[in-house]
């Protein structure tokens, strides 16, 4: 099966491709699963273990990947009253967060009612994406809590998205401005079948491990000894991911006009 982002790390590949089959076969995706972050049976509930851990109890402001298997996890920040962070999909704005309320759904007719969080609607996910505001880093407050979607998660921290790397840039930048700290909690939420021997997902120096994974059996803290990145490392990003992310293009120039005037 190819996908968008297919050929950067061989291992990767192979273990994406073995998760996705897998939850096809063992009927635990939701939709096709194949080239995304699935969306899995259960996700609700992994939610709802999400939502009684005290990391989620004590965050004001969350940030979360936009993908369908998360949409319980943001509907019920929404309805806790968090503020509520997604990326732009693939970081096509230079304001490349978009921002939720409760309050702004509400004045735009966007229901966060109890049923929503019990039969989460792509509709509801979309509509809520396009009343959120387009905010820049310094319109940003500073993150609590970070989710994130993965393909593949090890008990040691260890995890892979489809391939595309927007997490890990996301999170570079977000620590670039100081909205994520060394010490921010960073959470999945997936299917048990998601969960792989820590041997499978070996991580690169730009890789961002998880510190808590969820899913509707079980609460997983990894007690990781992955080093986080302390922001972003022009050598690994790739000459497309510069070509197509203005909010990169930017910083690079923000960079080398900062070293040139030093």
């Amino acid at each position: 099966m190819q996908t968008d982002w297919i050929g950067y790390h061989r291992d990767k590949d192979k273990l994406r491709t073995e998760i996705w089959s897998l939850l096809k076969q063992q009927a635990a995706s939701v939709g096709d699963s194949f080239g995304h972050i699935p969306n899995f049976v259960g996700a609700e509930l992994a939610a709802e273990k999400l939502a009684a851990l005290p990391i989620w109890q004590q965050a004001k402001t969350i940030k979360c990947n936009p993908d369908s298997a998360q949409i319980p996890v943001r509907m019920r920040a929404l309805q806790d009253g968090k503020r509520l962070y997604m990326a732009v999909p693939r970081l096509t704005d230079a304001r490349c967060f978009v921002e939720l309320t409760a309050e702004d759904l509400l004045r735009q007719n966007v229901s966060i009612a109890e049923s929503a969080l019990a039969k989460p609607s792509k509709r509801i996910a979309r509509k809520a994406l396009t009343c959120g505001k387009l905010v820049s880093f310094a319109e940003m407050e500073p993150i609590d809590l970070v989710i994130v979607g993965c393909v593949a998660a090890g008990r040691n921290g260890g995890r892979t998205g489809k391939g595309a790397g927007f997490a890990d840039l996301e999170l570079a930048m977000l620590t670039e401005f100081g909205l994520v700290e060394i010490d921010t909690p960073i959470v999945t939420t997936v299917h048990s079948l998601q969960i792989v021997e820590d041997w499978r997902l070996p991580m690169q120096v730009h890789d961002w491990a998880l510190n808590w994974i969820v899913t509707a059996e079980e609460v997983i803290e990894t007690k990781t000894t992955y080093l986080r990145p302390i922001g972003l490392d022009w050598d690994n990003i790739r000459p497309e991911q510069l070509e197509q992310i203005p909010i990169l293009q930017k910083l690079k120039n923000s960079a080398i006009e900062s070293y040139q005037f030093r």
